[in-house]
């Protein structure tokens, strides 16, 4: 068991993904937490996260499972990585629900593209993990149902189970694709963080506020309507999912928003029924979802 699992810790470090232990048959780090810290070693300088302590090293790697049969956490962010996790529904929920891998297929084909071919592990559960190399330039954070439901993400300040770790649910295991893929853009124009609007300390914040969402309307349907074969209802989609927070924030009327990117799509080659497909299920999620947000502020 330990050299099994050894093995696969050793795998994923050969790709370059950053490696630490989890807690046998866990998915639960195996390091030290904050307040247990000794402040030696390699945390002599102050404490040393999971993130932080992630590593290639083969040496410090034979080092670490020599002691325990530890399941094998990737360190996304360090890795260079951008997983997509595909969940299976909790136990409590509806039997009809759509599984994750399912929701993802059908936004894939909604948004015109077919499932990313890359690198991909079988979870435990029945789920799959996508690994897609993150792009330069863009600092990746975790998502929870971001891009639809029962698919999150995981990047910086995350972390995946790799395959060959075993839980009592079963056995993470390779499932095909050895290279993980660049991540597709349309992928990325939904998980790129929001530009924040300025707030200018005065009266006028409402104003500023608004003429803010005046033109990203204008960007958004501006993108849309430029868009070519191939990306126009990706397009349309991330631009529904961006401009759902000005109507949750009441920025922007809802039907103004619906009528501009309607117009957009069918001026970019889109049928009406296509536009409206995308856009109330796009629109309607990223209202819904800004609203729980401004909610719990």
């Amino acid at each position: 068991m330990s050299e099994r699992l050894l093995n696969a810790a050793l795998a994923a470090a050969e790709r370059g993904w950053h490696v630490f232990p989890l807690r046998p048959g866990t998915k639960r780090p195996a390091l030290h937490g904050e307040t247990a810290c000794p402040r030696t070693g390699v945390c002599a300088n102050g404490h040393r996260k999971w993130e932080q302590r992630a590593t290639t090293d083969p040496e410090r790697i034979r080092a670490t499972w020599s002691h325990g049969a530890f399941n094998v956490g990737i360190a996304t962010g360090p890795s260079g990585l951008l997983v997509v996790d595909l969940d299976m529904p909790k136990d409590n929920g509806s039997s009809d629900t759509p599984c994750g891998v399912t929701t993802f297929k059908a936004l894939c084909e909604r948004t015109g593209h077919t499932v990313p071919d890359t690198c991909r592990t079988r979870t435990a559960s029945g789920g799959q993990h996508l690994y897609f190399a993150a792009p330069s330039g863009v600092r990746l954070t975790n998502t929870a149902g971001t891009i639809a439901p029962l698919v999150d993400t995981r990047a910086w300040g995350g972390y995946v189970v790799g395959a060959g770790s075993i839980t009592p649910a079963g056995r993470y295991e390779a499932a095909g694709g050895p290279v993980a893929a660049s991540l597709p853009g349309w992928l990325l124009s939904i998980l790129k963080p929001a530009p924040k609007p300025s707030r200018a300390p005065s009266v006028a914040v409402t104003a500023e506020s608004r003429r803010y969402a005046d033109i990203a309307l204008a960007n958004e349907t501006r993108n849309v309507s430029g868009a070519q074969l191939g990306e126009r209802e990706a397009r349309l989609f991330a631009a529904a999912r961006a401009l759902g927070r000005f109507v949750a924030w009441g920025d922007l009327p809802q039907y103004v928003v619906e009528e501009a990117l309607q117009e957009a799509g069918e001026a970019a080659g889109l049928s009406a029924s296509e536009c409206r497909s995308t856009l109330r299920s796009a629109l309607n999620w990223s209202i819904a979802h800004n609203q729980r947000r401004r909610d719990a502020a």
